[in-house]
């Protein structure tokens, strides 16, 4: 909390996040894709150490409590919080903007306005009543002795002797409240408190002609704005800290659900399950040694099996089911890296079309390609929502990129592009919304190959490797969009890691039985995935 003369500094950046502050904790998650921070070493593979909260412990199935409930939603709403702050440094708390239409808006007006009505009528009566007014002024002393640190007694006590509810009471019942002059001292001491972004609001208020019952509701107005700006100075006050104590709390958290909750790891063993099955059928047959002639499938590596399901995760295509609890806190994130990739998917494919079938007529323009890409992901922006027509959308696109080819064409002496061709790329780009089109496999299998390299190539955020051919027009935004990737994946590994490599413990040398700690009841509500956009209504 700031000192008596120090005032917090405000923001007005909206709670949620962008590629850049993901980028900003990188350094944080820098040593995470090394074995020894990740704990998913050979050797912490296949050991059965482990730490107060490295893994899950094994309980049996009960019944829970409604305290158990609520002591875990608490949990996860602490770890959900904590998580946003440290991953998202332009996070902050802003005033809640509710619809005109809502009920809760509209029952939060009539009682506000019954509340100055009653207060207006109580000070206009002869004798004046001052009911309202005391209960007004006692909430404004409270709310200005929360701004206040521990250690500033004075101004502490000032408050308590100019807003003494007892004296004013005693006032009220001789008619002697200077209600103007209460005002007045409380404008002054909000101006002592508030951040410099409020100044302005300070001036106003002193300088204000209003009645005193509209004084009092731009009072409580600014009361609330500044209410914020403390809230937010003191998320970043707590951030250096917390981030020193990130990983450890979230995992601590995430222990208590556990312990709490069962099954609570029940969608986290099945994405792992499904991407370990994956890696072993990829991976060659070796020969047993003990039987020689008689091959076997080895052990796959944690690092592999886990940037394979966090590839599936990203990819919908590949992954299809509830979200991981383990990534629960990632939840708006993840949507919002998915659309995005989807997007560079679409662009990089109808681009693949129209450089191929035109070839050297393009090639040698960047200029010109960057402007079909740019005019691409406008047209096809919000392809995610429901009432967006793809089909439609991809033909506005074949339009404008070939009246844009055709002008640059003719500008270089070039023939237009033939009608015939036109309807042929046409048809190619609208393919492309099926899902066996073969331009979309190829762009959906390449951007896959390039984040599996990428996530598993150490530093890859301060180097990131070079996307593979076919993918260059998209080369900016897609290296941008997987570092951000990166970075959410790397620091859910360091808090999550080690119940990883409990679950692949369980799957691999249990003889098939369940991961320990995993056989419970989920404690979020099932998701189903969205539908790709790219797949034909």
């Amino acid at each position: 909390m700031p000192l008596n003369d120090e005032r917090p500094t405000s923001t007005s950046m909206a709670v949620g996040e962008d590629q850049g502050s993901d980028t900003e904790s990188s350094e944080r998650c820098d040593s995470v894709t090394s074995s020894s921070d990740f704990e998913c070493s050979r050797q912490s593979f296949t050991s059965d150490s482990s730490s107060k909260h490295n893994s899950p412990s094994c309980s049996p199935p009960k019944t829970l409590t409604l305290d158990e409930v609520m002591a875990s939603a608490r949990d996860l709403s602490n770890l959900s919080l904590a998580h946003e702050i440290i991953m998202n440094r332009k996070f902050h708390v802003e005033q809640p903007d509710l619809p005109q239409s809502s009920l809760e808006k509209r029952v939060k007006d009539i009682v506000h306005k019954a509340f100055w009505d009653c207060l207006e009528s109580e000070l206009n009566d002869d004798p004046p009543e001052y009911e309202h007014a005391i209960k007004l002024l006692e909430e404004i002393r409270d709310t200005l002795l929360s701004f206040l640190n521990p250690g500033a007694n004075r101004l502490r006590t000032q408050i308590m002797e100019v807003l003494d509810m007892d004296l004013i009471r005693q006032q009220a019942d001789n008619d002697a409240v200077d209600i103007q002059g209460l005002a007045s001292y409380i404008i002054s001491t909000m101006g002592k408190f508030c951040a410099p972004v409020r100044d302005n609001e300070i001036k106003k208020l002193e300088e204000s002609s209003a009645d005193i019952v509209s004084l009092f509701k731009e009072i409580f107005r600014v009361l609330d704005l500044m209410k914020m700006d403390m809230i937010n100075f003191t998320i970043q006050s707590l951030r250096p800290e917390l981030e020193k104590q990130s990983v450890e709390y979230e995992r601590a958290k995430f222990h208590n659900i556990l312990e709490r909750t069962p099954n609570a790891l029940a969608h986290t063993t099945e994405w792992i399950k499904a991407s370990l099955e994956e890696v072993l059928l990829s991976m060659p047959p070796r020969e047993k040694p003990s039987e020689p002639g008689k091959n076997v499938n080895g052990t796959p590596s944690p690092m592999l099996v886990l940037n394979t399901a966090f590839v599936r995760l990203i990819m919908w295509g590949r992954h299809k089911g509830p979200l991981p609890e383990t990534l629960m806190t990632d939840e708006v994130r993840l949507q919002e890296l998915r659309r995005c990739l989807q997007l560079l998917q679409a662009v990089a494919s109808v681009l693949l079309i129209i450089c191929s079938a035109v070839g050297g007529a393009v090639s040698g323009l960047p200029a010109l390609i960057e402007r079909l890409k740019k005019m691409t992901s406008v047209l096809l922006e919000g392809m995610h929502s429901q009432n967006f027509h793809l089909t439609e959308a991809l033909e506005n696109v074949s339009v404008q990129i070939f009246s844009e080819l055709n002008k640059s064409l003719t500008e270089r002496n070039y023939p237009p592009l033939p009608g015939d061709l036109q309807t042929t790329l046409r048809g190619q780009i609208c393919g492309i919304t099926q899902e066996s089109n073969p331009i979309r496999s190829l762009v959906e299998g390449r951007v896959q190959q390039y984040l599996q390299v990428v996530l598993s190539t150490p530093n890859s955020h301060k180097s990131p490797p070079s996307t593979p051919n076919g993918l260059g027009v998209i080369q900016p935004e897609l290296t941008a969009l997987a570092i951000s990737y990166v970075n959410v994946v790397n620091y859910n590994k360091k808090v999550y890691g080690p119940f990883y490599v409990n679950i692949l413990k369980g799957l691999l040398f249990s003889d098939n039985q369940p991961a320990h700690g995993t056989s419970s009841q989920d404690i979020a509500a099932t998701q189903e995935p969205p539908v790709n956009p790219l797949i034909s209504k």
